[in-house]
């Protein structure tokens, strides 16, 4: 359905310590990183679409994060949804949800929400049984 999805960021080298680590938490491999333009992208797998891409706005422009925008990232286990919301709070995050089911959106539903240092909302969620 997606091609790619992006997510734009005012402090690139920040965004870096953010998502590398949650990325390769959630086992989703660098496609490429450009530093000069600056942008990074991490492809799914086995294919390579869609992209998830990180970077300064292509317009010059500062970022601004919206409101009602959210990228969610799918986790194998509960315990990668504890981690990476973990992961993203010991990194400069903040919470906007903490782990936990969320049996309004299915019985199995457990997630977890936050925002980057950009202020950017993503969630992190399991949809498999215990």
């Amino acid at each position: 359905m997606f091609s790619h999805v992006m997510v734009g960021v005012s402090d690139f080298p920040r965004a870096l310590a953010f998502y590398t680590p949650l990325m390769d938490l959630l086992g989703v491999r660098l496609r490429f990183q450009e530093d000069d333009v600056p942008w990074i992208g991490w492809e799914s797998s086995p294919d390579p679409r869609p992209l998830f891409i990180v970077g300064k706005p292509f317009n010059g422009a500062p970022h601004q994060p919206g409101n009602g925008h959210m990228v969610a990232f799918q986790a194998a286990t509960r315990s990668q949804v504890d981690q990476a919301h973990a992961l993203a709070m010991a990194h400069g995050g903040v919470s906007e949800g903490e782990p936990g089911l969320r049996p309004h959106y299915h019985a199995h539903y457990y997630g977890a929400y936050f925002r980057d240092p950009d202020g950017n909302k993503l969630c992190v969620a399991c949809h498999r049984a215990e």
